[in-house]
C-alpha cells in the first residue's frame, strides 16, 4: 500500500512506544508471591500486557473479571506497579534515536494510551517525554477502540485525522484507527499473545520489527 506521509504520528503507550512489560511483570509477580505463589516467566507476562490489569489478575490469580477477589487483586497489582512504574521501562529501540531527531524537527506527534492518566504521568516524567498531545484512558467518556481519543489528539496538534498515523500493538488500536479515518500502522514486536496474529489485524500496514517501523517512519520524512 502507498501511504499518505504523516503530519503527525500518534503512538499507543504501552508494547509500541514504551516497553513497560518489566514493571508491569514485576508488580503481576508481586501480586503472585502476596499469594504464596511462584513467579510465572517474563514471557507469559508479556503478552497480556497490552490486555490490562484486569487480564494480568486473571493471569496471576486464575481470577476471571466479576469473580469474587479479582477487584481487590487488581487494586494491589496497580498499586505495586504505581509505586515503580519507570524502574525498567524504556523506549523501544530504534523509536528513541527516531524521537529525538523528529522532535528537533519540531514535528508533530501525540499518545493515544487506554492506561490511566495517574500511571502514564510519573512513566513519561521519568522517560522525560513531552509529546505534543497525550489522551488517557481517563480523559473522555469513551477509549479506544473508540475513535474519539484520537480524533481528540489529533484536534490538539493542530491536523486532520486523514494526516496521522496511528501505530499500536493491539487489535483495538487498528479498529480506533480505521474509525479515526487514520492511517493504522500494526507492529509486531509488542505485547501479542501467543494465540493473536498481528497479520490478521484490519490494518494498512504491518511491522514485525521496530527496525522496519522505523525505517518506513525515516522514508516519510519530508524536507
Amino acid at each position: 500500500m502507498l501511504m499518505p506521509s504523516p503530519q503527525a504520528i500518534l503512538f499507543d503507550l504501552d508494547g509500541t512506544l514504551v516497553d513497560t512489560a518489566p514493571d508491569l511483570a514485576a508488580a503481576t509477580n508481586a501480586l503472585r508471591a502476596h499469594h504464596g505463589l511462584a513467579p510465572l516467566p517474563f514471557q507469559d507476562i508479556r503478552g497480556q500486557v497490552s490486555n490490562g490489569g484486569s487480564a494480568l489478575v486473571t493471569l496471576a490469580l486464575g481470577l476471571e473479571s466479576g469473580s469474587a477477589g479479582h477487584d481487590e487483586a487488581r487494586q494491589f497489582l496497580l498499586d505495586a506497579y504505581e509505586q515503580a512504574v519507570a524502574v525498567h521501562s524504556k523506549l523501544f529501540e530504534p523509536l528513541d534515536e527516531w524521537l529525538i531527531a523528529w522532535q528537533q524537527e519540531a514535528r508533530q506527534w501525540g499518545i493515544v494510551t487506554n492506561k490511566p492518566r495517574r500511571y502514564t504521568l510519573p512513566l513519561l516524567e521519568a522517560l522525560a517525554l513531552t509529546p505534543g498531545a497525550l489522551l488517557c484512558a481517563d480523559d473522555l467518556s469513551v477509549k479506544k477502540p473508540a475513535p474519539e481519543p484520537l480524533w481528540e489528539a489529533a484536534k490538539r496538534l493542530g491536523v486532520s485525522p486523514e494526516a496521522c498515523w496511528y501505530i499500536g500493538d493491539h487489535v483495538r488500536d487498528m479498529q480506533a484507527a480505521k474509525a479515526a479515518g487514520m492511517t493504522a500502522v500494526a507492529v509486531g514486536y509488542g505485547y501479542i499473545s501467543k494465540e493473536d496474529d498481528y497479520q490478521h489485524w484490519p490494518a494498512d500496514v504491518w511491522f514485525a520489527t521496530c527496525e522496519e517501523l522505523v525505517a518506513a517512519l525515516d522514508g516519510h520524512r519530508t524536507v
